[in-house]
């Protein structure tokens, strides 16, 4: 119900209490003045007061002089009424007296209105009948705008009328809530609709004055009055509704700036395109105006805009807020280049633009540092074994079957599980150390050679230059895989971090000729691991060629795709989208078998991932796709646009994208020339319907109504859908709560591990170890360790059972996987691509994870990020401060300043921080640069602090 219904609901039913007679002795409201009086004499005289009634007479006697001849007392008359309305308190649970005493004299009113001649009385009479339209404005839709614009255009030029906030917030509302009514039906077209209409009230709506211009600058009014009255949310809907939201940055001032972007930038994952952007940008706009800097630059990374970026990173002058935006900058893996202003020689000067502290942030190099000594102020220092992970002694497992301890599927699960626990701190017991990590490697089979010698880099994940000493021994071993998997181990060590001598481009240029399609594909990823995000150049000059060459096999085109659609995430790079384009059509055109291969799909996620985040850039590039009669353009299409609308929480497209799911492919024959069997064309065709399931969750992953709404939809699909469908679901319900172990999704996932279908059994299990990534979840462990002891004669299952462990334990509780940081704000694009590109390979675990492929589970990399608060003095170094971390509560909206943070803990920083947690400072003792207390926060002493400790002693 809107205002003005409830308004002059809330008049009509005070006038009812009053009315006890029969119906036969009912007042005729729509009559005078007169007849009002003669129907309830005495009833009303003993229900009013004397004041009421003195009021109501005076009221009476104000009418009945407009209706009198004498022209030079109507001025007084409206003089007096507009200040008796004016002045007439209204608590919020009545209606103001003079309101309600003038509704029978309404409908005469009117009629008095329309026979007097134009004259700034007239003006002033229609201002009046403008507030007293509140009460009839269910039988008179739009009557107070129509009296109000009528009252404007009757004002000689240049004396604007009195601002609508003199008449009270109710009035502003009732204004507010006509005005977008009005203008939507001007935009429609409605006033064409309406002329032959039978209603008096719909053609009084036809002769409303004024332009949309007009609209707009009175809207602008009613949203000033708001702002100043503490409605920032209702001002911000009005001018939404008259499509000048961008006119909200004049005004707003230092008082209400903050609600204004807090509201508008909550209101974007509600927003269809492109009013989602528009106000990204108006809220940018507003904090710079502020010079609010960290806000602006996070608004910018949404936005993924280099000019923005560049300004935003350029304009302030303190070298600490530099620093903090630095950090930021550092932490949504920016490429740097977007800093420099465009010119010929930027390549020349690029290193040295940037002071060594400023360049320390901006490349993450003390990023290790920082992690290990994090890692010792919460005790995890030390390294840790598997068996302090598997803790088998607590598994139900019966006697006699561990004997087959050092099995080559167990050894490999363990190079996966010492990585990931270990992760970042150099020192793990089995890798690490020289003696053992050369006996350790022996242990694994060929390509489980491969992967241990790649865990190297996880172990050593961001220290890259003791890394590089650890693992530049095993890029001469005579051994191709072993060598393989150190050059692998290059690219993940430097992953997110960025360094002078850029050890990765020079170690693994080389080997991108190779003969060897090991030594060539992990050259390719390790270059797209390291460069993640970066945007440079001298990658696709290595790796673009491989794309468009196609003598050679898909693997190794589509792994060179892939890497580029890492280093180029969100970028919409014309050559590679061109080139990958190229290559699947010239496939197509000569019935090339290669796009039946299970490879091409990673060359269609390369494509995707150039339009990471950029909504409607990717048009042009779907629509070609379609042109392409082939099943792999279906998976191409539904992968591009999930890319393209990843994190926006999009409902069109969420819809279409379960569309794609209802459909039961296996009864299809299409495309049988190019199959071998009819089984085999059930099982080609449905691939697009397991990555419109991830789509969903890539979608909606951004916003907690839509990803709590998606898993309602999972449920569904795991109920009714075909087996490629129900594989995908809970790889889906992982990707939207990755690093984030709620109880009902535990309880979901540990369901679908028992799973009739062994592959959907082990993608959840795989799901559960992403839900609970680096958190040590104790009921999660308990779970794992149960699964553990059921599947332990299932090798397939018992691998990933340790996988998901590992998981659950990485970085020993400090390193998470979920893509958005910045209090979940900014989506980080190479953390999303490498869990795109993980979740592509457990599309088909047989062929990839389960068979010699098992080191794509490294393309986590990107996606992890220690998860901790570490405030820093203004030389950067340590320090320890109090802080309060709890769950995070959105209090946009709400009066006052309320609590952001509820059930909180004091800590000494730094602290360690949960997906869903918040922090803020227990004391004012120092002031952040940052706005969100996540990551490294540059603390400043507050001058003031010790003044207020003085007085108080």
């Amino acid at each position: 119900m809107s205002d003005s219904q409830d308004f002059t609901i809330k008049v009509q039913s005070e006038e009812a209490k009053k009315k006890e007679k029969p119906l036969s002795d009912k007042p005729d409201f729509q009559g005078s003045s007169k007849l009002l009086k003669d129907a309830k004499p005495d009833d009303e005289s003993e229900e009013l007061s004397e004041e009421d009634q003195a009021l109501k007479e005076q009221l009476e006697m104000l009418v009945e002089r407009l209706k009198e001849p004498k022209t030079e007392l109507y001025r007084s008359a409206l003089e007096t009424l507009r200040t008796l309305i004016r002045t007439s308190t209204s608590s919020m649970t009545s209606v103001p007296k003079p309101l309600k005493f003038l509704r029978p004299h309404y409908p005469d009113l009117q009629a008095l209105y329309e026979k007097w001649p134009p004259s700034e009385d007239k003006s002033l009479f229609a201002d009046i009948l403008s507030v007293l339209a509140m009460t009839y404005s269910d039988t008179q839709p739009r009557g107070t705008l129509r009296y109000r614009l009528l009252s404007a255009s009757l004002r000689p030029a240049g004396s604007p009328l009195a601002d609508p906030g003199t008449w009270g917030h109710e009035y502003v509302r009732h204004l507010a809530a006509e005005l977008g009514e009005e203008f939507s039906f001007r935009e429609e077209g409605g006033l064409e609709e309406t002329k032959d209409s039978d209603k008096a009230t719909d053609s009084t709506q036809v002769q409303l004055p004024g332009t949309i211009e007009d609209l707009r600058s009175l809207a602008k009014e009613c949203a000033t009055f708001l702002l100043n009255h503490n409605a920032e949310p209702d001002a911000v809907d009005l001018l939404e509704e008259m499509e000048i939201i961008d006119e909200i940055t004049s005004l707003v001032d230092d008082n209400t700036y903050g609600r204004v972007c807090q509201y508008m930038i909550r209101m974007v994952n509600l927003l269809p395109p492109p009013d989602d952007v528009l106000f990204l940008r108006t809220a940018h706009a507003i904090y710079v105006k502020h010079s609010k800097f960290p806000e602006a630059l996070s608004l910018a990374i949404r936005l993924n805009d280099p000019e923005l970026v560049r300004e935003d990173f350029n304009t302030p002058a303190n070298p600490l807020m530099k620093r903090q935006l630095a950090f930021l900058i550092a932490r949504a893996q920016i490429p740097v280049e977007w800093l420099h202003p465009p010119s010929a020689d930027d390549e020349e000067t690029e290193e040295v633009t940037f002071e060594s502290d400023l360049q320390d942030c901006l490349y993450s190099t003390k990023l290790s540092q920082h992690f290990r000594d994090f890692g010792k102020e919460v005790g995890v220092e030390d390294a840790k074994s598997l068996e302090d992970v598997y803790k088998s002694h607590l598994e139900n497992t019966r006697p006699g079957i561990s004997a087959n301890v050092d099995s080559a599927r167990g050894n490999l699960a363990g190079t996966f599980v010492n990585a990931f626990v270990n992760a970042g701190f150099g020192n793990d017991k089995l890798m690490v150390n020289a003696e053992e990590g050369n006996s350790w490697i022996y242990k694994n089979k060929d390509h489980g050679m491969m992967s241990a010698a790649a865990s190297l880099g996880l172990s050593l994940l961001w220290d890259t230059d003791v890394g590089i000493t650890h693992i530049d021994k095993y890029t001469y071993s005579a051994e191709e895989h072993i060598k393989a998997g150190a050059l692998f181990a290059i690219g993940t060590l430097n992953t997110g971090v960025r360094t002078e001598v850029d050890y990765a481009l020079n170690l693994l240029s080389e080997h991108t000729e190779n003969k060897s399609v090991p030594l060539k594909t992990s050259a390719f990823m390790g270059l797209g691991l390291a460069y993640a995000g970066s945007h440079r150049e001298e990658v696709l000059a290595l790796l673009l060629p491989h794309v468009a060459d196609h003598t050679i096999s898909m693997e190794i085109s589509s792994m060179a795709a892939l890497a580029l659609g890492f280093v180029f995430a969100g970028s919409k790079h014309g050559d590679i989208s061109e080139t990958i384009l190229q290559s699947l059509m010239e496939k197509y055109e000569r019935a090339d078998k290669s796009l039946d291969e299970k490879w091409a799909k990673f060359m269609v996620l390369g494509l995707g991932l150039l339009y990471l985040g950029l909504q409607d850039a990717s048009d042009a590039t779907i629509e070609t796709l379609k042109a392409i009669e082939h099943p792999i353009s279906k998976t191409a299409q539904i992968l591009v646009e999930a890319c393209s609308f990843a994190g926006t929480g999009n409902v069109l497209k969420i819809q279409s994208m379960l569309h794609h799911c209802d459909e039961h492919v296996n009864s299809k024959k299409e495309d049988t020339d190019d199959k071998k069997d009819s089984k085999d064309d059930g099982k080609k065709d449905d691939t697009f319907q397991a990555f419109a399931v991830i789509a969903i969750a890539l979608i909606a992953m951004g916003e907690d109504i839509g990803a709590e709404m998606s898993l309602r939809q999972f449920n569904h699909l795991m109920h009714y859908g075909d087996p490629v469908i129900r594989k995908a679901v809970p790889l889906a319900i992982g990707l939207v709560n990755a690093s984030n172990p709620q109880l009902p999704i535990l309880d979901t996932l540990s369901k679908y591990s028992h799973d009739n279908d062994l592959q959907v059994a082990i993608n959840a299990i795989f799901a559960m170890g992403l839900v609970g990534a680096g958190t040590n979840n104790a009921r999660l462990a308990q779970m794992l360790r149960q699964l553990a002891g059921y599947y332990q004669k299932e090798p397939d299952s018992l691998f990933m059972v340790r996988i998901a462990q590992g998981l659950v334990h990485m970085g020993k509780g400090t390193i998470g996987l979920n893509p958005f940081f910045s209090d979940r704000s900014i989506m980080s694009r190479p953390a999303v691509a490498g869990l795109l590109a993980t979740l592509t390979a457990f599309m088909d675990t047989k062929a990839f994870i389960l068979d010699k492929y098992h080191w794509m589970l490294y393309l986590l990399t990107p996606a992890m990020y220690p998860r901790f608060l570490i405030t820093l003095d203004e030389n950067l170094e340590n320090k320890p401060v109090t802080v309060r971390v709890g769950q995070a509560i959105d209090v946009v909206g709400q009066a006052g300043k309320p609590r952001t943070i509820s059930g909180f803990q004091t800590h000494q920083s730094p602290v360690r921080l949960g997906t869903t947690e918040r922090a803020e400072l227990a004391t004012e003792e120092y002031i952040p640069f940052s706005h969100v207390l996540e990551g490294f926060v540059v603390l400043q002493k507050n001058p003031g602090w010790e003044k207020e400790d003085k007085m108080e002693l």
